[in-house]
């Protein structure tokens, strides 16, 4: 699979300067925490899920969740678990290519299902990417991730990767959050070859308060959640070697809503390119809001997003794509006769690249571009949003 595959090679070469690459489960785990995009939640419940997972695929997906957790009712996680069993089973009679699913991961509530829908799954499991782990701790997070490792252990596969939510009270609270990221740094260290990334949970951040943001607010203009999200990058994703990706949170809304402040979604792209109602559209959506924010991950730190809707996903993978002009400036700051440091004007002329600050932002800039492509000069975001709608 590859992001934006699901558009034809022609509109591709014309968008990119650097095509995304290929990947599959079994590529480094590097390169696919990169490449997660937009994550799409679905419930576990969803009576035509493997037709559901497939048409995903077709759209630009290459990363879903499928949840027993806070998306169905307690009383219907038998059910859930059974109607994943099903659809795991036509999923694999359908092709043994797993390569053309997106990477499939399932949220679960106790340990205990980890090896007991691992067992059931049978030879279905090979399209099973791995598990994410709610209200992750110190305390809780060391018999989710044993359970992983025996699992994959149990079905012989070469990876099976977890994804924990950090989303737990004693995280948000002041006086208990030093500990509680300490204690989940410890557990996730001792099991960094099983993390693929961690993932925030923001909608349970807010709930501790009794907040909701508005379609019109950012999680970062929540301030006690920013609060927290600057505290988890600070600790968990440094560009030291130690850090871990760490995944954008949820955005709930995609219908439209009374809106209380002005669109934050600037006109001039779209009169440039012509698209006059695709911006409205975008507005009508709530979809602005989430633009911003897609932005704002990026630069506190954050990779990817947790989404909940298929409107969701286009968005975020247009905005991860790397510009020209990016892909110029690590360049430059990565050409191996810049080692010993040193400044530099940039290609375009409009800044200054100061070699050894801006390396740890250049490697991971050729990540993204590994995993997202790298537009041409003259191509912006608007020109990928629209190609991927069109499809």
């Amino acid at each position: 699979m590859r992001h934006f595959g699901h558009i034809s090679p022609s509109v591709r070469k014309e968008l990119f300067h650097q095509e995304p690459a290929e990947f599959t489960l079994a590529s480094p785990a590097r390169t696919l925490a990169a490449a997660l995009g937009a994550t799409l939640y679905s419930p576990a419940t969803r009576p035509n899920l493997a037709a559901d997972i497939r048409k995903q695929a077709g759209l630009g997906v290459v990363s879903m969740v499928l949840c027993l957790e806070d998306s169905i009712s307690d009383s219907d996680v038998v059910d859930g678990e059974e109607n994943l069993v099903r659809q795991f089973a036509e999923l694999d009679a359908q092709g043994p290519d797993a390569a053309e699913l997106p990477l499939l991961f399932i949220r679960i509530r106790t340990p205990e299902q980890i090896s007991d829908l691992v067992r059931r799954l049978g030879g279905s499991v090979r399209n099973l990417a791995g598990f994410v782990l709610p209200k992750f701790t110190e305390s809780r997070g060391t018999a989710f991730l044993d359970a992983v490792i025996e699992a994959q252990a149990v079905a012989g596969l070469p990876h099976l990767y977890a994804m924990p939510v950090l989303e737990s009270p004693e995280l948000l609270h002041l006086e208990t959050r030093v500990e509680a990221l300490a204690g989940i740094s410890r557990t996730v260290n001792r099991y960094r070859e099983h993390v693929l990334a961690l993932r925030l949970g923001v909608t349970d951040f807010c709930s501790a308060y009794g907040l909701r943001r508005t379609p019109d607010m950012t999680a970062y203009d929540v301030q006690i959640v920013a609060g927290v999200i600057a505290d988890v990058v600070n600790v968990l994703s440094r560009a030291d070697g130690t850090g871990f990706t760490v995944t954008g949170p949820v955005w709930e809304y995609f219908r439209s809503q009374q809106r209380l402040f002005k669109p934050q979604l600037r006109r001039s792209p779209f009169l440039e390119e012509g698209v006059e109602d695709l911006r409205t559209t975008l507005i009508e959506h709530d979809l602005d809001g989430l633009l911003r924010e897609i932005e704002l991950d990026r630069a506190n730190g954050l990779t990817g997003k947790t989404c909940i809707h298929p409107a969701h996903v286009t968005p975020v993978h247009a905005l991860s794509v790397v510009s020209h002009e990016e892909f110029s400036d690590a360049q430059d700051i990565l050409r191996p006769e810049r080692g010993g440091g040193g400044v530099l004007r940039s290609a375009y002329t409009n800044k200054m690249n100061e070699v050894k600050p801006h390396r740890a932002w250049a490697e991971r800039t050729m990540q993204r571009a590994e995993a997202f492509g790298v537009a041409r000069e003259e191509v912006g975001f608007v020109d990928l949003l629209t190609a991927g709608l069109q499809v």
